[in-house]
């Protein structure tokens, strides 16, 4: 049966006003939740102006990073007013999103990262800098944000283009207003030292499987780390895969198409998130967020669990109190740059790592930095982290000793990774003739590359090294501790 075109007409201008509605009201909840969540100078336009751009497809504003081909949003979890560690960033965390290849990567960064502050030369816990910055820039948590990305920056080598901030309160209230989230816990947890209110513990428990957690249960998930055998390493990772299973939830037809749901969701978000995104970015945003790929998103956490990590544990003394921290394994932040760039394929990563290995260089050291545990030091990085399976340490009886280090390449050119691996990471400066000087020290090796280690990286591997089990312990004995070292 053919039905009447009136009918048909007046199907359809129901629908269009339908779609009309719905896009007014989004345009409108997303330019009022900008206006209340944004920090930095507000738009001049009209609700009404902005909402004709919208309409009549005008184009949205350019967001930064997006000429460079990568945007880098900075976001970080705090707890919130009224809560223990109020400023202190329990979460860290780049979201990089490739905006030539549609891809998305989450880059997390532990609170315990030993940071320094340039300009101050201060040195603290990296989750201590955005409340040392609010204490220094009178409550401005613009400027107190910009520390943090300045330092973040500096660690990854990446530009950070944007800050997001968001509490404990928004987060639970969130993950609420979409019903949820999915995720399937890959262990048994049960944590009955989990921090709760005024400084006190509560149980956690939460069984291995499928689950549709609540906002306050999707906290605890994110935070516990007692129970974990990774400690925080394995708390990013939940932090992560709970970032994924709200995107994928806040995106579903279920959640889009509800205006209850995301009213709440919006009303939430702009109670408990401050940002330097304006309100005419975020519409940027979503326009951009329709064309990611956001079921695969790739998962990077700097960590030192394994040999394989890029940071070590280390300690330092505040007073007379002991407080672990995490350094690069190396002297500098090279690994970490590289993990970064390389962030939506880390493959580049392994091939390298395999050409190295196929070289299988036979690496000589020579001590002449007036430390007489360097050497030591470098033969197990390269032995036990880099995986060399020939190094050996010579001894010159000359006194002498250099200012800088150098590696000398005996192969004219035939291992240019593992040159360059040692050049960067050390790091040491590349020469092909090594000195007269030093050729008596090594007439029975057959070497393939001599490090001659100088004084000038005896600072960058002076602080002692830690267990991983000395850090955990420590940890979970002081939930609660935090010091900010201002001198």
């Amino acid at each position: 049966m053919k039905l009447p075109a009136k009918i048909l007409f007046y199907a359809f201008a129901a629908l269009l006003s339908c779609a009309i509605a719905y896009a007014a009201f989004f345009a409108w909840k997303i330019y009022s939740t900008g206006e209340k969540i944004t920090i930095v100078p507000k738009s001049n336009q009209s609700f009404m102006e902005k909402l004709n751009s919208i309409v009549a497809d005008k184009n949205f504003p350019e967001l930064k990073g997006e000429r460079s081909g990568r945007i880098n949003i900075l976001l970080l979890g705090i707890a919130g007013k009224g809560k223990a560690g109020t400023n202190l960033t329990d979460t860290i965390m780049i979201a990089s999103l490739n905006v030539q290849t549609n891809q998305v990567a989450l880059i997390s960064i532990p609170r315990d990262f030993y940071a320094e502050i340039p300009e101050d030369k201060a040195r603290m816990k990296i989750n201590s800098v955005l409340q040392y910055g609010l204490n220094k820039y009178s409550k401005d948590a613009n400027r107190a944000a910009k520390m943090v990305g300045n330092i973040v920056s500096e660690m990854t080598s990446l530009p950070i283009d944007y800050y997001v901030i968001l509490n404990f309160d928004g987060f639970e209230k969130a993950i609420n207003a979409i019903g949820g989230i999915n995720i399937t816990n890959e262990r048994d947890i049960y944590d009955s030292r989990y921090p709760g209110p005024n400084y006190s513990y509560e149980t956690f428990e939460l069984k291995k499987g499928f689950h549709n957690l609540d906002g306050a249960t999707a906290l605890k998930y994110a935070r516990e780390r007692h129970d974990d055998p990774e400690g925080d390493f394995g708390r990013a990772k939940r932090q992560q895969q709970v970032m994924q299973a709200a995107k994928n939830k806040i995106f579903s037809t279920g959640t889009l198409f509800n205006f209850p749901a995301l009213s709440k969701l919006l009303d939430a978000l702009g109670e408990n998130v401050r940002t330097d995104i304006s309100a005419a970015e975020m519409e940027s945003f979503f326009e951009l967020s329709k064309k990611l790929d956001t079921r695969n998103i790739n998962n990077v956490v700097v960590d030192a669990w394994n040999k394989e990590s890029l940071l070590k544990v280390s300690h330092v003394f505040f007073g007379s109190t002991r407080a672990f921290v995490l350094i690069p394994r190396v002297g500098n932040m090279s690994e970490i740059h590289e993990m970064a760039q390389n962030a939506f394929d880390l493959n580049k990563i392994k091939r390298r790592k395999e050409e190295i290995a196929k070289e299988n260089a036979t690496v000589a050291i020579m001590n002449k930095s007036e430390d007489s545990a360097l050497a030591g030091k470098i033969k197990k990085l390269l032995s036990e982290n880099f995986g060399y399976k020939n190094v050996v340490v010579v001894s010159d009886n000359r006194k002498t000793a250099e200012e800088k280090t150098f590696a000398y390449d005996l192969t004219g050119g035939a291992k240019p990774f593992t040159l360059d691996e040692i050049v960067g990471k050390l790091p040491a400066a590349a020469s092909y003739e090594l000195p007269e000087s030093y050729k008596n020290a090594i007439k029975n090796i057959s070497a393939d590359i001599v490090i001659v280690l100088g004084k000038d990286i005896v600072s960058k591997y002076n602080m002692e090294e830690d267990s991983v089990e000395e850090y955990r312990n420590f940890n979970d004995a002081n939930d609660y501790m935090e010091i900010i070292d201002s001198k």
